[in-house]
């Protein structure tokens, strides 16, 4: 029973641990991770491009063998899933369709080791559990919120910093053309001689 108690404990510590990162991809350049899962542990991938070009990346996730998942030129992402087989599980972001612009993407890992349920649990076990989930839940909520949070601000700041140098040009067009009829004007009243 405390080797139970001890398995559960580990697994909801390795549950609450999300890793959260943040990477720069260079143009024409691919990222790759990889997580050593076995067979009927959980993963989850979400991950958001929050910078750098049209905002999209090409997303694939692979198992020991193949390809399982696939999602070309998307800005955000998530796919969960579980393990058929033992081995590395590689998931790669790939700025190849990019020129010259590159990428920022933060994504997160989220991943649960298998601990079968045999009836033993105790309902505070399970409860914690379903707490666990929802706390991973609102954190990943709130880390999208301000990955979007920086991309609007980040547009807000240069729709801003345009509009300030489009009513500068403005003003300089008002004045000199504002001097340019007085002086046009100024001309028409002018007697002129002639000798």
């Amino acid at each position: 029973m405390q080797a139970r108690k001890k398995a559960s404990w580990c697994q909801l510590a390795f549950q609450a641990c999300a890793q959260a990162y943040m990477i720069e991809i260079q143009p024409r350049a691919r990222e790759c991770f990889f997580e050593d899962l076995h067979k009927d542990d959980q993963m989850t991938v979400t991950y958001q491009v929050s910078g750098g070009g049209h905002l999209d990346i090409d997303f694939t996730l692979s198992d020991p063998t193949s390809i399982i998942y696939q999602n070309p030129k998307k800005d955000t992402g998530t796919f969960s899933l579980t393990a058929t087989k033992d081995g590395r599980y590689t998931y790669c972001f790939s700025n190849a369709m990019s020129m010259n612009s590159e990428k920022t993407v933060s994504f997160n890992v989220h991943g649960i080791i298998y601990v079968p349920d045999d009836g033993q649990t105790q309902p505070i076990e399970r409860e914690i559990r379903i707490l666990s989930d929802a706390i991973k839940a609102v954190q990943d909520e709130q880390e999208y919120l301000v990955a979007r949070e920086r991309v609007h601000r980040n547009t807000a700041e240069s729709t801003n910093d345009r509009v300030k140098w489009w009513s500068i040009a403005q003003t300089a067009l008002l004045f000199a053309m504002c001097a340019w009829q007085v002086y046009y004007l100024k001309a028409f009243f002018e007697v002129k001689r002639v000798i």
